[in-house]
């Protein structure tokens, strides 16, 4: 089956203002020569440690279909080569990043899709998630991939919209102020969705209350008439409300309380969650490949939005089943240690105080048969592996000491923790909780790996600074023919 036209070099010239020798088609859009696919337009970015212009040959070798580039002698300043054939492959800009956005409005503008925009401090990958499996059964839908969801991502991502899409979901993220507002105005969603506000980038900002004003700006872009999916049940919905009215916006609410699209009840299964929820007065009962609390209460928020932009939600619902967690994002692996089989759930992309105590209800609600067994050593255990939550700002030692209430009361039997804030929580643990507390991730493998015996579910979560990933690693090595599992086995 051959690849429709994404772009053509006259299009791509016209969108940017640039100049073309040649005449050729492109089917996809990259800025990365490691990932890039053959028929693909290479844009040639400029950033703080390296010059997407070094990589033009590369790019165009391994089948690139043409370069967007601001200088020619792709690999070199010194070398130009007007006779060179590869030059009429070349579309020579003033200014890659801004022709990206030029190409990115060029996109948006010509297609006629229904666009949802997801923004929050936590939730916000898995709800875009969410959003493409609800609106892939109903129509051709782009999606934002993985998280590329900044001032490079977002752009790159519209501007990988077919012309006949259907549905547009994109995921918006920041770390500092001033970052939503512009991304939202080149993406003009029909529907923005807040996940959440939450105490994180406290880095790079002075209150929650100031996180919540940046979340809001995703506000700006919507087009007229367009509506907010609001979170019910944060602290901070009725300034997002107040900012939702001041500009206009419908609001729908989602939450577990006194919200429009209501979350009525959860649980886990052995093929991930069921839930139960009241979208717009009528009830739906799915099930989800995913297991934990914090993915109903999402999957309530994409319903709403499936209503907003009028497309079925029943169908939406049903959608959910087919849903698996990404790597580090609530994957499951099934392994076969020394001892037995036990779990591993990778959480390990990310971290923040909330996400944490997510994984510890999830992980609390979990039930094992070996519970009822006789012998003590057949019996599951919670295990909880965290390195540090990054970006906190000053208060981050208290903030890591303060997980332990919902830890205990998670009914989680042992915490290990990497990094110098987490040993902050360790040290307000109970010293029957402790499992063990090293320097960072590498350090904690050996302790952790010597710890697990049969039926353990073991979560693994922190910042991706933190490299908690290879804590994972060497867990699925235990057992090298461990597979990926999209729910929570026990």
């Amino acid at each position: 089956m051959t690849t429709p036209a994404l772009w053509t070099a006259a299009e791509v010239a016209n969108a940017t203002g640039g100049t073309c020798r040649g005449s050729w088609s492109a089917t996809g859009v990259s800025i990365d020569t490691r990932t890039l696919k053959v028929g693909d337009l290479f844009v040639a970015l400029r950033g703080p440690s390296f010059d997407g212009h070094e990589f033009v040959d590369a790019a165009l070798t391994r089948g690139a279909a043409g370069a967007l580039v601001h200088r020619t002698g792709v690999t070199s300043p010194e070398r130009e080569s007007d006779s060179d054939k590869s030059h009429n492959r070349l579309v020579v800009v003033k200014d890659t990043f801004a022709a990206l956005q030029d190409l990115a409005r060029a996109a948006r503008t010509r297609c006629a899709a229904t666009v949802v925009a997801v923004t929050g401090s936590v939730g916000k990958t898995g709800t875009k998630e969410l959003l493409k499996v609800a609106l892939s059964a109903q129509g051709e839908t782009s999606a934002t991939e993985g998280n590329l969801n900044n001032h490079w991502g977002v752009p790159l991502s519209l501007t990988r919209l077919p012309r006949g899409a259907r549905y547009g979901v994109f995921e918006l993220g920041m770390n500092h102020a001033g970052e939503i507002a512009p991304l939202s105005r080149l993406v003009q969603p029909h529907v923005a969705v807040i996940t959440a506000v939450e105490a994180v980038h406290l880095e790079f900002f002075a209150t929650v209350e100031d996180i919540a004003d940046e979340k809001a700006a995703i506000m700006d872009g919507l087009v007229p008439g367009g509506t907010a999916i609001l979170p019910r049940d944060s602290g901070s919905y009725d300034r997002l409300a107040a900012a939702a009215a001041r500009r206009g916006c419908r609001v729908v609410s989602f939450g577990s309380h006194g919200a429009d699209a209501l979350l009525v009840n959860w649980s886990l299964t052995t093929s991930g969650t069921q839930v139960a929820a009241d979208i717009g007065g009528h009830r739906h009962t799915y099930e989800m490949g995913v297991a934990g609390r914090h993915w109903a209460l999402n999957s309530v928020a994409v319903l709403a939005a499936v209503q907003a932009v009028g497309a079925d939600v029943a169908k939406a619902a049903a959608a959910f089943a087919r849903l698996t967690a990404p790597a580090g994002r609530g994957a499951h692996l099934r392994v076969a240690g020394p001892t037995g089989p036990f779990t591993v759930i990778d959480e390990s992309y990310n971290a923040s105080p909330a996400s944490v105590r997510a994984l510890a209800e999830t992980v609390g609600a979990m039930e094992f048969a070996q519970d009822e067994a006789p012998s003590d050593e057949n019996k599951g255990r919670r295990i909880l592996v965290l390195g540090d939550m990054l970006e906190m700002g000053p208060t981050a030692p208290a903030i890591h000491a303060d997980l332990a209430a919902a830890l205990r009361a998670n009914r989680i039997d042992l915490v290990f923790t990497a990094g110098p804030l987490m040993e902050h929580l360790h040290n307000a643990l109970p010293r029957d909780m402790r499992g063990g507390h090293a320097r960072d991730s590498a350090a904690l493998i050996p302790r952790v790996t010597q710890a697990i015996r049969a039926n353990d579910v073991v979560a693994v979560k922190g910042s991706h600074g933190s490299r908690m990933a290879v804590v994972v690693a060497a867990l699925a090595a235990l057992d090298a023919s461990s597979a990926p599992r999209a729910a929570n086995g026990h």
